[in-house]
């Protein structure tokens, strides 16, 4: 609206200073136009006075490359195939949460404590079994030591041979049964050592990343697989964006594609980024397609539910035709229109057909030739000019 207005303040004030000298604009008829021009017998024209020139720019026709390319809104949000749910192996109750949501985690970084049945009962018989092995060893000692001297039969010392292996087995195994639950050889030592049981099961970061998502309260029974997940950890380097393009734009896209994402919370950035999903479905209503893009973040600037605009470049540039945007006006009817002379004097109005639009200039499909001379600047007034009424 103040753009509009303040062409009709401009292009009146060039008429009104064009009287005051004694000269204005001068539309001349369908026969002038041809005669002076070669235009078509229909095309309007103006005669510009030397003080209404000062106020236009006029150059040649000419040509640029014009880069095909398609624009969409996204929204960003974490990776799911780089986001893993961090339950317990076993079930218990949340004794101590160890990290904040948002913390920057390495991979075996303590996450939370449980107190788990399933590993009191396991180093219950990791004890036993130490203490097993122990009274067996004795028994053999003693067997082999009375071993034909005081009459220990040659059965009772392979009995006694044989339960001290089997004390040995179970103690193996009794060890590999508490190391499923992360506890350390020197943990395991120490158990035996004091005879005491260590209820604390240590759940770990499997992956290095960041903690995206927090549900484990002390107190909270938590079970493997049980939803949801205490903790959820995330390599952030990684973002995705999901756009939603209209379906006649779907055979322009492909995996691999290279995008380029902005945001408003930086906006002279340029984040890159390659498609990696094409989803199958159409939605009805919206006749749109969901894309999918993995974007570079390895700040981890981008934050999920941003808003984006992105834009792939579809095909190959196009060289065409082209004129700076102020040279073309749209008019009440919606057609494109741009002024042309072949004096710098006499102007014929001509209707164009535009197309791409790429830094400041405009793509001429029909209409105009590369040489001719247009107006590259200041043609809205010459065409707010030509529907003012006539001076007496």
């Amino acid at each position: 609206m103040l753009v509009t207005v303040a062409t009709i303040i401009v292009a009146t004030g060039l008429l009104v200073a064009a009287r005051s000298h004694g000269q204005s604009a001068t539309a001349t008829t369908p026969q002038q136009a041809s005669a002076n021009s070669n235009a078509s017998p229909s095309a309007p024209a103006l005669d510009l006075s030397s003080s209404q020139l000062s106020a236009i720019k006029i150059e040649p026709v000419g040509t640029y490359l014009f880069p095909v390319e398609v624009e969409a809104v996204g929204n960003i949000s974490f990776a799911d195939d780089l986001s893993v749910q961090v339950f317990p192996s076993y079930q218990g109750k949340i004794i101590q949460s160890l990290v904040e949501l948002g913390e920057e985690v390495q991979n075996g970084q303590p996450l939370y404590t449980i107190d788990s049945p399933d590993l009191i009962q396991n180093e219950s018989t990791l004890i036993g079994a130490a203490a097993t092995l122990e009274l067996t060893a004795k028994e053999l000692d003693r067997a082999r030591s009375l071993n034909g001297a005081n009459g220990v039969s040659e059965r009772e010392l392979e009995q006694a041979t044989s339960d001290q292996q089997t004390a040995e087995g179970s103690l193996r195994a009794a060890r590999d049964a508490v190391r499923v639950f992360g506890k350390t050889d020197a943990e395991i030592d120490q158990m035996i050592a004091s005879r005491k049981i260590d209820p604390v099961l240590v759940v770990r970061s499997p992956i290095a990343g960041q903690v995206t998502s927090f549900d484990g309260p002390p107190g909270l029974l938590v079970q493997p697989g049980n939803p949801p997940a205490p903790y959820t950890v995330t390599k952030v380097s990684i973002k995705w964006m999901l756009a939603d393009v209209v379906e006649t734009d779907i055979p322009l896209f492909h995996l691999g594609q290279l995008v380029q994402v902005k945001v408003t919370a930086y906006a002279d950035r340029v984040f890159q980024g390659k498609i990696s999903k094409i989803y199958a479905t159409v939605d009805p209503d919206t006749h749109r397609a969901t894309i999918r893009s993995e974007i570079t973040d390895p700040r981890n600037e981008l934050r999920p539910g941003m808003l984006a605009n992105f834009l792939i470049r579809v095909h190959d540039p196009v060289e065409a035709t082209a004129l700076a945007v102020n040279g073309v006006v749209r008019e009440a009817d919606g057609t494109m229109t741009a002024w042309v002379t072949s004096d710098r004097r006499h102007f014929v109005q001509r209707v164009v057909k535009t197309g791409l639009r790429k830094d400041g200039r405009v793509q001429i499909l029909a209409g105009l030739q590369p040489g001719e001379l247009a107006v590259s600047d200041g043609a809205v007034f010459l065409s707010n000019m030509l529907q003012a009424p006539p001076t007496d």
